[in-house]
């Protein structure tokens, strides 16, 4: 068994598409002067345990928000994934281009995009788009469907890609007629498994079907104890093929029922990121040790043998459940920030729409997130000069599909880049690597209208005006909502919709103006009895500099 933990093991949301389908102003004295003072977490931790917010949610400021255009992106977007959806089926597709009265289908789709469905049509019934009966009989056929798709017997996982309009498993690419492996990935069962938990506790009527699906979920099958030898848990493998495929594997067997599978080479050991949810649900559904949610890293470590990372972290080490842990964090504007693998919205903040991070782990994701939202809002602004922001992976405005984000604070040595012209800032590892390109020109910046949506929990009328902005001053809106993203200083806007980015919004909309719709389903039972005291008393490096 092969128990090396990569140094880079991410397989980003992009990248995941292309190897799967087969498919082809920060200054270094800053820096140095930041570096030198400890973070301040205390502040941000107090004023977010303060104001008599909602146990599931901090205090939010939403005047000067229209709610009528609330409700009418609400409405747009809602339409945007009805087209999307085959009726007979009640799959989504990945995507749909700009026309939603004439929808022309990916031909595929994934368990994250059928999980985002099922969300969003709780969400449409909770902000009165659609009846409850029309909701009931909506997740009753995706249900249905899901019941009798094929997947991995033993673990009940299903495959990463299937044919919306027929339910069969992809392996053939329709987009280019490549070969497909069959998968079962982590995090794409993660999503899944987070959206039928939300739908059995919001239609009771419903619920059989959900939990028996779930039933048969074990996260287990995933989880490699001796990932990390010398720590006390280990951590989840990227995922696995029932059939050996032409890729370098590891066979083995972590759940120790059925036969062997062949695993991927990565393990997913970054905090700050989109595999955290299927470690909250395998933890709460007593199939991972809660220690592994300590075994993955805030930040990789401050020494030159991790100098290849996009900067010198600076924190120091705790013991939770037995493990050490380095609290370590980035630094950017008077800021320190626990960073995400590629520094976008998406992998920071998503699994904060199901479960309240912020207000069950005040000193850590408390402090972080709404300085993530922040630091987005700084670079978008006053760094970078766009105009605009949000950066999270999404369309590329010239076609296909890339990776946008905040290079400075992804914690990949190239980072996702905020503009079409993939600048990269380098600022360098003091004592290891020196700073090649520490305030580079940035060009035609990329804002992605689900990132805006995302941060609206932490900043609600900042994120409203900038996505005004959006549609009324670049125009990036069409009939199913905000297209998917657009191109600040050209103007060339990606005219497509993407199942996952539409049901990020609706989340988003669903708990901000929608009384924590996606949340208060998500946590009821075993995770909030778990999963709240399980990170409650973590602190993170993260903080004002002061």
């Amino acid at each position: 068994m092969n128990q090396h933990v990569e140094p880079n093991p991410r397989i980003s949301s992009a990248t995941r598409r292309q190897l799967l389908a087969g498919a082809a102003a920060f200054a270094v004295s800053g820096l140095a002067a930041a570096t030198a003072t400890p973070g301040y977490a205390a502040q941000l931790a107090a004023s977010t345990a303060s104001g008599g917010a909602s146990p599931l949610s901090r205090p939010r400021n939403k005047e000067g928000i229209d709610r009528k255009i609330i409700n009418r992106w609400a409405h747009d977007t809602w339409q945007s994934l009805v087209a999307m959806t085959d009726p007979a089926t009640g799959l989504p597709a990945d995507y749909i281009g700009e026309s939603i009265t004439a929808p022309k289908r990916s031909g595929f789709t994934s368990p994250t995009n059928i999980g985002g469905y099922m969300w969003s049509t709780v969400v449409a019934r909770e902000l009165n788009i659609i009846s409850a009966n029309e909701c009931r009989e909506r997740l009753t056929r995706t249900l249905t469907t899901l019941a009798g798709l094929k997947h991995h017997e033993p673990s009940g996982m299903l495959y990463n890609w299937y044919d919306e309009a027929t339910g069969e498993v992809i392996t053939i690419w329709p987009e280019n007629g490549n070969p497909v492996a069959p998968f079962m990935s982590s995090v794409d069962n993660g999503w899944f498994a987070a959206a039928l938990m939300v739908v059995r506790n919001a239609e009771p009527k419903v619920a059989g079907l959900a939990n028996t699906i779930l039933g048969r979920m074990d996260f287990g099958i995933f989880y490699n104890k001796d990932a990390r030898p010398g720590v006390a848990a280990g951590l989840l493998r990227g995922g696995f093929y029932d059939v050996k495929p032409p890729a370098e594997t590891v066979q083995g067997n972590y759940l120790g029922k059925g036969p062997d599978v062949f695993y991927t080479m990565n393990h997913y050991d970054v905090t700050n990121s989109e595999p955290r949810i299927a470690t909250y649900i395998g933890i709460a559904l007593g199939q991972l040790p809660p220690a592994h949610y300590f075994a993955t890293m805030r930040v990789f470590p401050d020494t030159c043998d991790w100098s290849w990372q996009e900067q010198k972290p600076v924190g120091e080490h705790r013991t939770y459940q037995g493990i050490d842990v380095f609290e370590g964090a980035y630094t950017y504007r008077g800021m320190r920030i626990v960073p995400s693998w590629g520094g976008d919205m998406f992998e920071s903040l998503m699994p904060d729409l199901f479960v309240p991070e912020s207000s069950w782990a005040p000193k850590a994701w408390g402090v972080n997130h709404p300085l993530t939202v922040r630091a987005q809002r700084e670079f978008g602004l006053h760094d970078a000069k766009y105009g605009y922001w949000g950066f999270s992976p999404a369309s590329h405005p010239n076609g296909g599909y890339s990776e946008w984000g905040m290079d400075i604070l992804g914690m990949s040595s190239d980072g996702y880049p905020s503009d079409v012209e993939r600048t990269s800032i380098d600022v360098g590892f003091q004592g290891c690597r020196p700073a090649t390109n520490p305030t580079p020109a940035w060009g035609d910046g990329v804002v992605t209208p689900h990132a805006a949506f995302l941060a609206m929990e932490y900043e609600p009328r900042e994120a409203y005006d900038n996505l005004v902005k959006i549609e009324n001053n670049l125009g990036a809106y069409g009939q199913g909502g905000f297209f998917d993203a657009v191109a600040v200083k050209s103007g060339t806007i990606a005219r497509r919709y993407l199942s996952l980015d539409q049901a990020m919004v609706l989340g988003a909309i669903g708990n901000v103006f929608g009384n924590n719709v996606i949340r208060r389903n998500f946590v009821q039972g075993e995770v909030e009895a778990v999963i709240k005291p399980l990170i409650a008393d973590e602190e993170f490096g993260a903080g004002l500099i002061g």
